[in-house]
């Protein structure tokens, strides 16, 4: 009896073992089945590992650093080539009577730009026909003095005192007629007067040569005098670019140097030329330096005071270099390929200054001796994306 019971006992703890051992089972099943999975690394959308298939297409290399001039860009200005431009006053003093020509017309060398009357050019004519009048009566007298010497009613001392006066005579009228010329009359209206015809108070301003008049700075009945500029004409064929260089960026410039400009009248069209001349001082007031290049203009599409932007050469210095092939226009932003490890190569930002033969110059973003994607960095890029597009589908 005691036997039996303590069998049953033996069976009931037995029990009660395995009844824990399948519950604890069950629950290390149960935490198992709620424990997640391990995740795999995400992937460096920036990085890409070349593939064999690129391989071929793919240079790499090191930046290159060399001594390049940068780029300066000035504001510019169109002027009239002063060598071309001509400031037309009155012969004499007078009165404006009559204008013959407006502001922006074309006008030819010799013709008439405005009449005026004049009383300093009839006294010039009065003291032509004076001496006009004196050569004669100097003339008669010589004349008459040859007669009386061969009948030997007078010396030849008294010839000879006549023809000094005939002498004279001639160079005061030699210097009437000059005068008249420098007044603006022409050889045939000298002789008109000379001859008797009468004095002429009309004077004209004509024009000193081919151009367009820029100025007319008289009006119908002003006074005007000799020394007053009536009218400014300008051969508009060939004007002037000039730019005011700062004195710190001025050092190098040269004659002969290559220029470009843009003229805010006509966005987007480059004029590319030389400087003509860039002046030996500075001016104290702005400190700057005059350039200036030569602009032919015959269409006459440029006009003086018309603003432009002048890009010039700045002095040489040491740049970092990179291809226009390393470069990857992505977002609105530039970048090239550096490599991270053997084969693998991560996308950066870059910032890029100017262009040189091809060559783009590294404001920042690489470091000295960082192995980067010369040539082939489009193909890169677009492995890169595609694989980027595809991991997205997955």
């Amino acid at each position: 009896m005691k036997h039996s019971h303590s069998r049953n006992a033996g069976l009931t703890a037995l029990g009660s073992l395995f009844i824990a051992i399948a519950l604890l089972t069950g629950c290390a099943k149960a935490r198992s089945s709620q424990t997640p999975e391990p995740k795999a690394a995400a992937r460096d959308p920036l990085s890409i590992t070349v593939p064999a298939s690129l391989r071929e297409r793919i240079k790499t290399g090191k930046p290159r650093v060399a001594a390049v001039a940068g780029m300066m860009d000035v504001a510019g200005r169109i002027e009239a080539n002063e060598m071309r431009l001509a400031r037309v006053s009155s012969p004499v003093t007078g009165r404006i009577t009559d204008l013959r020509v407006a502001e922006g017309e074309i006008v030819h060398r010799g013709q008439v730009l405005a009449s005026l009357y004049s009383l300093d050019l009839s006294q010039q004519q009065f003291g032509l026909l004076k001496a006009a009048s004196a050569k004669q009566l100097a003339e008669r007298a010589v004349a008459r003095a040859k007669q009386l010497l061969t009948a030997e009613v007078i010396g030849s001392a008294e010839l000879q005192r006549r023809e000094a006066e005939l002498q004279q005579a001639s160079a005061e009228l030699a210097s009437a007629r000059d005068q008249l010329r420098v007044l603006g009359m022409s050889p045939e209206s000298i002789a008109r007067i000379e001859a008797g015809h009468g004095v002429d108070s009309q004077a004209q301003i004509i024009a000193s040569g081919n151009g367009t008049v820029m100025e007319r700075k008289v009006t119908v009945g002003q006074l005007v005098q000799p020394a007053e500029p009536a009218f400014v004409i300008s051969d508009l064929e060939q004007l002037w670019l000039i730019a005011d260089i700062p004195e710190q960026n001025a050092g190098g410039l040269r004659a002969g140097e290559e220029v470009q400009a843009e003229v805010a009248a006509f966005p987007g069209e480059i004029i590319r030329g030389k400087l003509s001349f860039v002046s030996a001082v500075v001016n104290p007031e702005t400190r700057t330096v005059r350039a200036r290049m030569d602009l032919p203009n015959h269409a006459h599409r440029y006009k003086p005071e018309m603003l432009a932007n002048i890009r010039l050469r700045d002095g040489a210095k040491r740049q970092t270099l990179i291809p226009d092939n390393a470069v990857v226009r992505e977002d609105n932003q530039d970048h090239v390929f550096v490599q991270t490890g053997t084969d693998t190569y991560a996308l950066r930002t870059v910032t890029l200054g100017d262009e040189f033969d091809g060559r783009r110059v590294v404001v920042s973003g690489l470091q000295p001796g960082e192995e980067i994607v010369l040539d082939g960095a489009f193909h890169l890029n677009n492995e890169r994306r595609r694989i980027l597009t595809q991991g997205a589908a997955d």
